[in-house]
């Protein structure tokens, strides 16, 4: 298991001071979205080029960190055509930069069937899944190209909500292009949080084979309400979710998500303390 972070989930002046408190932090990866991370220059259509790769690999290198995901998270189910062929033109940039970094994975969600990127409950017709589906093709087709691997992740807010929808779009793409960023707790709401460990395993029997990654935090479900907490203080099952990588996903990257800079170095050490029980 290799422990990251979400890159953007460091306060940083740059990229340099960002790769030395990652290091200092003893971590080995990040999940990079460009313009959330680079604070030296605006990241806009068109700035990503073999040069700038280079500028950010020198850096990082220097620190012993990779990028082990290039984020571009874009509203693919967006019913507007002119915007979603605007972030579908984003999203193919990524791929196209993605082998400059050393970096083969490009990641997205799902997306919501509307221009607000906000929950509806028209995420769960069979027109939201189309459109988003229509938009997996777009740019899995432009990853097979160059080598990339397109990676989606599920949530109970966005169009793919449920283990087996999720399913279903691998299915309906067939293509190896095509992968899983897998976040259990996306998946878990007020609703099924009491399911947690079905949802876990049947998301491993599902697709499994396909997880490349993990994207992990903590919630609580406390008098009605459900929130997100600190790694290690909440209800997760980190035993279950930690012995199904050990020895199904042996030296994935496992990205910590949505961490404050002051829990993040607890939450790296209970991690890694879990691991050793197993």
């Amino acid at each position: 298991m290799r422990i990251g972070i979400r890159a953007h989930d460091i306060k940083h002046n740059n990229l340099d001071e960002l790769g030395k408190i990652a290091h200092e932090k003893n971590i080995k990866s990040f999940h990079f979205a460009p313009k959330k991370v680079i604070n030296e220059f605006e990241i806009e259509k068109g700035s990503l080029t073999p040069g700038m790769a280079q500028y950010i690999n020198r850096i990082l290198q220097k620190h012993e960190l990779n990028i082990s995901i290039l984020g571009s998270y874009i509203n693919l189910a967006n019913p507007d055509d002119g915007e979603l062929n605007e972030a579908l033109e984003i999203f193919k940039e990524h791929i196209r930069f993605a082998k400059y970094l050393g970096c083969s994975i490009v990641a997205t969600e799902t997306g919501c069937y509307n221009r607000e990127y906000v929950y509806t409950e028209k995420n769960n017709t069979e027109e939201a899944f189309q459109r988003s589906l229509n938009s997996m093709k777009a740019i899995v087709e432009e990853a097979e190209k160059f080598g990339i691997v397109v990676v989606i992740e599920g949530s109970v807010e966005h169009v793919i909500n449920t283990p087996k929808r999720l399913k279903r779009a691998l299915d309906s793409i067939k293509s190896n292009n095509l992968q899983v960023l897998f976040d259990p707790i996306n998946f878990i709401d007020e609703n099924n949080y009491d399911k947690m460990d079905e949802i876990i395993k049947e998301s491993f029997q599902l697709f499994g084979d396909r997880i490349v990654s993990i994207h992990t935090k903590d919630f609580e479900y406390k008098n009605g309400i459900f929130k997100r907490v600190p790694i290690g203080t909440g209800q997760f099952n980190y035993i279950l979710l930690l012995s199904l990588i050990k020895y199904k996903k042996p030296y994935i990257d496992v990205i910590i998500e949505d961490s404050l800079p002051e829990y993040q170095e607890a939450s790296i050490k209970y991690i890694e303390e879990m691991y050793k029980k197993l």
